[in-house]
């Protein structure tokens, strides 16, 4: 029973009791009896009066409490004009005030905090309780290669993706440096944090690859320009002298002899400047290309290579153009460089297809070669490192350069079946 109830029922009964008491003592006096009657009448107007003071600012303040049950901070109480009632009034309109003031500064700090994660260049994947996917930024997204859909209705621990399975197996507060498709570089935070009194888990992912290679870069630059100054500085004289000494020499055996030092000199000199192409690279100049006459192009300029090693070139390269944006020049030197490699790596006679596809743009060369020995596909891709007995690592250096700096992505692997498969992936651009 509600406390008003309970005062009404009390105020009624005691006057109730009273006038019945009245009417037997002053049932003969009429006069006592209605003097009686009137102050049982006062006391029930007092009554009432209190009744007013007491009970209802007590529902008012239910009320208030009511709005803050419901999370409405707008609803504020008028003061009474009683002392002891106006002073818990004052306390709610403060305390009021002061949440809305709060819910305020948590609701922008909310919608900046989203904000933040949404345009984040490092991509951000939060975990729900029980490990599993819950949300992720755009960035993140662009990184896994995966949607939010993909994601929701698999288990992480199913998923066969790099990025995924090192999350899986991450414990919180540790850090992971992953390397994936032969030249990217990944570095892998998990972090913790409580929500609504329990921990979850959140993952950053950030692409290291450009930081990675701008530092190595600038390392090979230096020593590279500093090499090519003392080697054509020396071979300039050297050559001069040699040339002086050829014309002055009057023994055939003697000229054919210096003739060898020059030519082994102009080798030399040809071998250092295509060290220092990788470095003097410019910026692409990006126009539109067709991604089936690049490969039909590599591979009629390689094909009489592939025919002395007694391969064949397999075309696969659809009926209609794939047009994307690239410098031309470039992206013909990546094929050819990839085609001489493919060529070299067979050591039988085979085939090898060129492949080209859309939507989005992939461009494969395929050969049936000896395959990347185990262990070594992480390090293609690093400067100057070659698996070949005389290699000098030039050609994937370059290929590395020239294709980060057009923003593709780009594999060379060996698959379950035996097969290398050198893939470059491209978006599409009309």
């Amino acid at each position: 029973m509600k406390l008003n109830t309970k005062y009404i029922l009390f105020i009624a009964s005691i006057h109730l009791a009273a006038f019945i008491m009245s009417y037997f003592v002053f049932r003969e006096n009429k006069i006592f009896f209605i003097v009686s009657e009137l102050f049982i009448l006062a006391s029930i107007f007092l009554s009432w009066g209190l009744y007013r003071q007491l009970i209802q600012p007590v529902q008012m303040l239910a009320s208030g409490a009511e709005a803050i049950a419901d999370r409405d901070f707008s609803i504020k109480l008028i003061p009474t004009g009683q002392e002891e009632v106006d002073v818990l009034v004052r306390v709610y309109n403060q305390m009021i005030e002061q949440l809305r003031s709060e819910r305020l500064v948590q609701a922008e700090q909310h919608y900046f905090l989203e904000k933040l994660i949404q345009t984040s260049p490092i991509g951000i994947l939060i975990l729900d309780l029980d490990g599993q996917f819950y949300s992720l930024n755009p960035r993140a997204e662009a990184l896994i290669g995966l949607g939010k859909k993909e994601l929701e209705q698999q288990d992480l621990r199913q998923i066969r993706h790099p990025l995924i399975e090192a999350i899986v197996g991450m414990e919180q507060g540790k850090t992971q440096i992953l390397q994936a498709d032969s030249a990217k570089k990944f570095k892998i935070h998990k972090a913790g944090f409580i929500d609504r009194g329990f921990r979850r888990s959140f993952v950053t992912i950030e692409e290291l690859t450009l930081e990675i290679l701008e530092a190595e870069k600038k390392a090979y630059g230096k020593v590279i320009r500093m090499m090519a100054h003392e080697v054509n500085n020396t071979l300039g004289a050297v050559n001069s002298i040699l040339d002086t000494a050829q014309s002055l020499e009057q023994n055939p055996r003697l000229q054919q002899a210096w003739q060898v030092a020059i030519e082994r000199n102009n080798n030399l000199a040809q071998f250092m400047t295509r060290f220092a192409d990788v470095i003097r690279l410019p910026l692409p100049n990006l126009e539109r290309v067709d991604a089936r006459e690049l490969l039909q192009k590599a591979a009629d300029l390689m094909r009489f290579k592939a025919a002395e090693h007694s391969i064949h070139l397999e075309m696969d390269l659809g009926k209609k153009p794939i047009y994307f944006q690239a410098d031309r020049t470039q992206m013909e030197q990546v094929l050819l460089n990839a085609l001489k490699n493919a060529i070299e790596a067979m050591s039988k006679p085979g085939k090898i297809q060129l492949k080209a596809s859309e939507n989005p743009t992939i461009l494969q060369i395929i050969d049936e070669g000896q395959g990347i020995p185990a262990g070594m596909e992480d390090l293609l891709f690093s400067p100057f490192f070659s698996t070949k007995d005389h290699g000098q690592g030039i050609g994937l250096t370059l290929i590395r350069e020239i294709l980060m700096m057009h923003g593709f992505d780009f594999s060379l692997k060996t698959g379950a079946d035996g097969k290398t498969v050198f893939e470059v992936r491209i978006e599409t651009q009309n």
